[in-house]
């Protein structure tokens, strides 16, 4: 990819990822605020709470996420290593050479 290309995606990237950070602490809000008018028996308000609390842990956490640079979005970072994009970063099992060992073997 050439730099222009690059500089597009990253801001496209982080475009997206303040945005997620907005929905996430804007639905926090709303349901601290009861916005959508759920029942206030105890069940309904103890659920509404919980999903504020996830709603807004996970919203400072991708925020600070976005304020680290470390929004990939599950995507993994490119290497310069050919071997590494193409079958990923991990080693291979010594078990399994050794079974291909085997079967060349045979």
């Amino acid at each position: 990819m050439n730099n222009n290309q690059t500089r597009i995606n990253q801001s496209l990237k982080l475009f997206f990822g303040i945005f997620m950070v907005f929905v996430y602490l804007g639905m926090s809000w709303l349901m601290i605020t009861n916005f959508f008018n759920w029942t206030n028996t105890p069940t309904w308000t103890a659920i509404r709470w919980f999903f504020a609390l996830v709603f807004g842990v996970y919203g400072l956490y991708r925020g600070y996420r976005e304020f680290r640079g470390e929004h990939t979005y599950g995507m993994r970072k490119y290497d310069d290593n050919e071997e590494a994009q193409r079958y990923g970063t991990y080693e291979k099992d010594s078990n399994i050479v050794k079974s291909d060992e085997n079967n060349d073997e045979k």
